[in-house]
């Protein structure tokens, strides 16, 4: 067994009863059904097959159901690496998308064994946000081509480049696609608000099946029933195989490997991000305790193998899905088995049902679509911008727009910057030097040119080492003594001990003495293992300020003739 993977799936066995197992499977039998629409529709929208997504939700799913370290969480393919995936193949083209995914899942399967899951969560939320909402716009305007039946042939990546062509065919829209596509958005928007609770069985057994689902049978059968002369799949794609999918190893060499190193740190980050998030929202819907909570390290463990195994059978990029996990959650689940069975129902639909696909009709896979856009994205937070600071809005902004017009890596590069600088700016200048007054009797027994106190307070690092460095001119006559009270400094970084041994410097080339009191643990270790305490004498540490003047009135004395 490989140090720290320890499935949730294990720990969820242990007391397991017929009822929860009744619950469990009626949870997977309803996740699996939602989850057929939005594979074929995540898949149709990154520029693959739909089967393609279908396969992803079985393999990836079922591994990260059985290995992760989430009890309820529903992984498989997702919105957000939709634009992802798209320009990869576009660029780099299909097979080299398999062997970036593959290269993604050893990443992963690395970041989990060594423990690295928690790193995630030092990722600032309005970068999280700034990219959400970021994919959701490219999304939509991913799926206007397939919602009005426009007369395009290919869709390009860039941002621009699709605005364009979309302004060009804007006028060519198909009436008889438009209108099953607005059709469809309407009942996915309606349908659950449709009934009430306290209707009669049949209705509160309706409210329970998604709009989704009652869209794109209805469409379904409309289109096949009246000859609609409408795009579907069957036309596109020639239907989806009532099979098994295929092993299949794809070229590998390392020539290759460098130049798809961007793309795979890509796959890797979004999905390490989106699955960690997804278990977080999973562990608060079922008021997880600390022992229940979802293993971090474990979950990326998993979501390694369900990338790296996942492509060898023709799927796509995988990771948590939030949808389907609160799907999954509300539907009764309370373990893993619930996503086993979810990844078996998709199994058993392609086996028994792949036919049907053939008539579903793209401009309600694109009208599905255009509704998990608009549910994935915080809108509402452009809105709040003007109550938060204005670093929380540079970075939310500035990632956003990176996102939609250049890519994802380049989005949370800048932001991860943005963010760091205004962390070191807003803590450079919670930082402060302040001169100490002496009181009435260390004031009578020496002078305050004699002996200057300075009271440091926040952290000594990089960002604010120029109010130390600053608190002498050059050529200034500096006192006998400088004592500097550390005691409400909480850390201090190897810049700060640079310029402690600076100041240290300056006052020695004067004949005058630098005292330190007050060092708490890490700035007390740091000056101890940097050997600043050796070069200005261990004497001249003291542990309290009173110490501190006792000391400094004996340096003055012995300096008088």
């Amino acid at each position: 067994m490989i140090p720290g993977f320890h499935p949730r799936l294990f720990d969820s066995l242990r007391g397991y009863n017929r009822s929860r197992l009744l619950q469990d499977v009626s949870a997977g039998l309803t996740v699996g059904v939602v989850a057929l629409p939005l594979a074929m529709a995540f898949a149709i929208a990154s520029g693959v097959k739909p089967e393609n997504g279908i396969f992803t939700a079985i393999i990836a799913g079922f591994l990260i159901s059985a290995l992760g370290g989430s009890k309820v969480q529903i992984g498989g393919p997702a919105g957000a690496f939709i634009v992802i995936i798209y320009g990869i193949i576009e660029r780099y083209g299909l097979a080299n998308l398999l062997i970036c995914t593959i290269m993604a899942g050893v990443l992963l399967f690395a970041m989990g064994l060594f423990k690295l899951g928690n790193l995630i969560r030092f990722i600032p939320v309005p970068i999280v946000i700034g990219f959400t909402n970021g994919i959701a716009v490219l999304i939509a305007l991913s799926q206007i081509k397939d919602f009005f039946g426009l007369p395009i042939n290919t869709m390009p990546a860039d941002f621009f480049a699709k605005l364009r062509v979309l302004a060009e065919h804007g006028l060519a829209a198909d009436l008889p696609t438009l209108s099953i596509g607005l059709a469809s958005l309407l009942l996915v928007i309606v349908w659950p608000k449709s009934y009430r609770p306290q209707d009669a069985n049949y209705k509160r057994w309706l409210t329970k099946v998604p709009g989704t689902i009652v869209a794109l049978v209805l469409a379904t059968l409309f289109v096949a029933s009246s000859g609609l002369e409408v795009e579907t799949i069957g036309q596109r794609f020639g239907g989806i195989p009532q099979a098994l999918p295929s092993f299949a190893l794809p070229h590998f060499s390392w020539g290759l490997v460098k130049q798809l190193v961007a793309p795979t740190l890509t796959i890797a980050l979004l999905c390490a991000i989106e699955s960690l998030l997804c278990a977080r929202v999973a562990d608060n819907l079922i008021n997880a305790s600390h022992k229940d909570r979802h293993d971090p390290n474990q979950e990326l463990m998993a979501q390694g193998v369900a990338n790296f195994i996942a492509p060898f059978f023709g799927g796509i990029p995988a990771t948590g899905t939030i949808a389907r996990t609160v799907t999954n959650v509300r539907s009764g689940a309370t373990s893993p088995i619930a996503g086993i069975v979810h990844a078996l129902t998709l199994l058993l639909i392609i086996l028994l049902a792949a036919p049907l696909a053939y008539d579903v009709p793209l401009a309600t896979l694109a009208a599905i679509l255009l509704y998990v856009a608009w549910n994935m994205g915080e809108w509402r937070e452009f809105v709040r911008l003007r109550k938060f600071s204005l670093p929380y809005g540079t970075v939310l902004v500035s990632t956003f727009l990176l996102t939609v017009i250049f890519d994802l890596t380049v989005a949370v590069e800048v932001g991860l910057v943005l963010a760091s600088l205004f962390f070191i700016y807003r803590v450079s200048n919670l930082t402060t030097i302040e001169r100490v007054t002496l009181s009435e009797s260390d004031a009578n027994a020496v002078s305050q040119d004699m002996v200057a106190v300075y009271r440091v307070y926040g952290s000594l690092f990089f960002g604010a080492v120029t109010k130390l460095e600053n608190l002498f001119a050059p050529h200034s006559t500096l006192p006998k003594v400088v004592i500097l009270d550390l005691h409400q400094t909480i850390s201090i970084d190897t810049t700060g001990l640079e310029a402690l041994a600076g100041l240290h410097h300056q006052l020695h080339a004067q004949g005058a003495h630098l005292v330190l009191c007050g060092l708490n643990k890490q700035p007390g270790s740091i000056i101890r293992r940097g050997g600043l305490v050796q070069e200005i004498g261990p004497d001249h540490v003291c542990v309290t300020l009173e110490e501190a003047y006792g000391l400094a009135h004996t340096l003055v004395d012995r300096g008088r003739p």
